[in-house]
């Protein structure tokens, strides 16, 4: 079974002040495609927090999912946290979100949201509005449990793009 680890990230939220949707949103959404939740984690906007809960959760999921910290403000460093520990970027998955999601939303072109991966697991950051979730979501839900096939290994890449060189 596919499995994934979600990650948000919030100062408001990991301070308690505010109240986090978005992890249970993100769960139920994976569940419905068959992805078992492993792990949930809420960090603040620290990069040395997200980057070492990255590598952490990556030891046990297929799938890492971020959300949160990925815009333009002073204290969004998701995007950096995860080049810094990834070991390959994929950049079709973000490329794909922002493009979809900015039908809906014109802001949705402001996402500095960064895929990848690390070991035999993906990493992709999603945003940390619900709304913006969802729609991410949808956006990677056809692709996302053949991605997690070829990441893990479990797939030869016999399906065409995607597989060694595209």
């Amino acid at each position: 079974m596919l499995t994934a680890a979600i990650l948000t990230v919030s100062d408001t939220r990991s301070a308690g002040t505010r109240e986090d949707t978005t992890t249970a949103l993100m769960a139920e959404i994976l569940e419905g495609i068959e992805i078992e939740i492993v792990a949930t984690r809420l960090v603040p906007d620290e990069q040395d927090e997200i980057a070492a809960a990255i590598v952490e959760l990556c030891d046990g999921a297929t799938l890492v999912l971020t959300s949160g910290g990925t815009g333009l403000a002073p204290r969004d460093v998701t995007p950096e946290a995860t080049r810094s520990v990834i070991d390959r970027e994929a950049p079709g998955i973000a490329e794909a979100m922002r493009a979809e999601t900015a039908q809906f939303q014109r802001l949705a072109w402001l996402s500095r949201a960064v895929a990848g991966t690390r070991g035999r697991t993906l990493v992709i950051n999603l945003p940390g509005n619900p709304k913006a979730v969802r729609e991410c979501l949808g956006v990677l839900m056809p692709m996302l449990p053949h991605a997690l096939k070829l990441v893990s290994g479990d797939d030869d890449g016999g399906g065409g793009h995607g597989g060694a060189g595209g």
